[in-house]
């Protein structure tokens, strides 16, 4: 479970972008966040996973808070940033294996993680190549399990699918629902509204550092009165705003 309680953020002083934000995401559901440019959803990632820090509030890790307990918190966090232009000069079972050193994953688990999911990505015959050689999609895919490797509690992912052919995003969208299945979190920032409409257990609007709407899109549907789609939906509870 993560709870972000009453979290603020300045970047300039005065002028919030974070405006005492109160979220809880629960054990086994899969909870789409989602808004306009510059609305705040990574700022809110960066905090969640100790990138930024957080100027009032807590968020809580399964228990464990972000700013008092870093190391426990990140722990049960799998991230998968906006960018995955990362670690460039590594060979791709580099990048795992530094992963899986991290987490302390054994030998016998990080390998079937390693065959398992490289080969349903499609990309077990580039490990051996360095990561700038790889193609945006492809090093979306090697963020990705990396991500997994240590079985994290809580899968934090800011716009996981960019880049990614249409057979790795329904790769990705099974994974997410059978992960939370499990009983865990998956927390996603997407700006494809049609999968967070068919994919999300709930979803939450955020504008201008505010959230505007927390619920199922059934609720959001009857709220607003109308029966449209999850885009157009949005297009109008933001224009509100």
């Amino acid at each position: 479970m993560i709870e972000i309680k009453n979290v603020s953020k300045s970047y300039i002083r005065g002028q919030k972008v974070i405006d005492n934000i109160n979220l809880e995401i629960k054990n086994g559901e899969i909870l789409g966040f989602i808004g306009p440019n510059g609305a705040g959803k990574t700022t809110i990632i960066k905090m969640m996973t100790g990138i930024l820090d957080i100027d009032e509030g807590d968020i809580l890790i399964d228990g464990k808070s972000i700013k008092e307990q870093p190391y426990e918190a990140k722990k049960e966090i799998g991230l998968i940033p906006d960018s995955p232009d990362m670690f460039l000069n590594l060979k791709g079972i580099q990048y795992l294996n530094f992963m899986a050193d991290i987490y302390r994953v054994s030998e016998e688990d990080r390998k079937k993680i390693i065959k398992d999911l490289s080969k349903t990505f499609e990309i077990e015959d580039a490990l051996n190549e360095k990561i700038e050689s790889y193609s945006h999609g492809m090093r979306q895919k090697i963020v990705i399990i990396g991500t997994l490797l240590h079985s994290p509690k809580n899968w934090i992912l800011d716009e996981p699918m960019t880049g990614l052919d249409p057979k790795a995003i329904y790769d990705l969208k099974i994974m997410m629902r059978e992960y939370a299945k499990k009983g865990n979190v998956v927390f996603f920032s997407t700006h494809i509204l049609e999968v967070a409409e068919n994919l999300c257990d709930r979803v939450v609007i955020i504008n201008k550092g505010k959230i505007i709407f927390i619920g199922k899109i059934e609720e959001l549907k009857q709220k607003m009165k109308e029966n449209n789609s999850l885009e157009e939906l949005f297009m109008e509870i933001i224009s509100d705003d």
